[in-house]
């Protein structure tokens, strides 16, 4: 039961850091393209694929949740570019998939 945890812990660490270095190449694209600085944020990529699914996830959050997890946290996390989320949610999901004896090593 827990293997499988860890190997789904795992492969979600390893799509979210894919994720992670594609934004990474394609913030650089543009980057280069335009000779300045270009950052997706994680927000405005929501806000464009699916804007209604982005103002349910507010109301559900702010209503059924808490208001303060909505304004302060989320928004703030919306703000970051999209590799800035991503690649250390990946790094989190990868070391809640190791054993728990490694996870000490990793730490030390």
């Amino acid at each position: 039961m827990f293997a499988l945890l860890r190997l789904l812990f795992r492969l979600g660490g390893y799509v979210l850091l894919a994720c992670a270095l594609v934004a990474i190449i394609a913030d650089a694209s543009k980057s280069i393209a335009r000779s300045e600085l270009v950052l997706l944020p994680l927000g405005q990529l929501w806000f464009d694929q699916s804007p209604e699914t982005l103002n349910m996830a507010q109301a559900a959050i702010q209503r059924h949740v808490s208001p303060f997890l909505w304004d302060p946290i989320i928004q703030t996390l919306l703000t970051w570019p999209i590799w800035g989320v991503l690649g250390p949610l990946g790094l989190i999901f990868l070391w809640l998939g190791t054993r728990g004896s490694k996870r000490g090593a990793v730490l030390a």
